[in-house]
């Protein structure tokens, strides 16, 4: 039996805060729990902050949230897990960017939080209390982490750029008041 230390330990503990809470928001876009809207919900939101088509990008977000927490959180495919979770909070902080860094004014801190820590799980790996390493890290190798990265990255650049391309557009044709009434 392999000896753990207090890294693992610590891996562990964020593995499962991180984790827990990226699928605990993925579940309230695809099935409406934890006071979430469900697809049709989060879809409708989805299309008012530019991205097209409203369902299938909530069951995209939801998706890579509960299945990359939930990875995360068991410590398999990590590489993986981490970057599908790192890529929904890329699109997240997307939207919150207009309203500055502090989650309090509805900035992006929050996302880019939990984005930031899914990828360093990713990059650092599970530790030894993981199902990676209890099934001999079949599917976390080193090249799996700049793969993984790298993809979802470019996936995420291209989805967020065209998402902010549709928000342009729908301003172009709004002009704004000239007077105060």
């Amino acid at each position: 039996m392999t000896s753990f230390d207090r890294r693992d330990l610590g891996l562990l503990l964020l593995r499962l805060g991180t984790g827990g809470v990226l699928a605990a928001h993925g579940t309230q876009k695809l099935f409406g729990w934890f006071g979430g809207h469900g697809i049709e919900g989060t879809g409708a939101f989805m299309e008012s902050v530019g991205y097209a088509p409203g369902k299938a990008s909530a069951t995209t977000a939801g998706l890579a949230e509960t299945g990359g927490g939930a990875l995360l959180a068991l410590g398999l495919a990590t590489p993986a897990a981490g970057a599908a979770a790192a890529g929904a909070m890329g699109g997240a902080a997307a939207i919150h960017t207009p309203n500055g860094f502090f989650n309090a004014e509805g900035g992006y801190e929050y996302a880019a939080t939990l984005g930031l820590a899914a990828a360093g799980l990713a990059v650092t790996g599970p530790g030894r209390l993981s199902l990676d390493h209890a099934l001999r890290h079949v599917v976390d190798r080193g090249w799996m982490v700049p793969v993984a990265l790298a993809g979802t990255a470019a996936v995420t650049a291209v989805v967020v750029g065209l998402r902010n391309q549709r928000m342009r557009k729908e301003k172009e044709g709004e002009q704004e008041a000239l007077f105060e009434e």
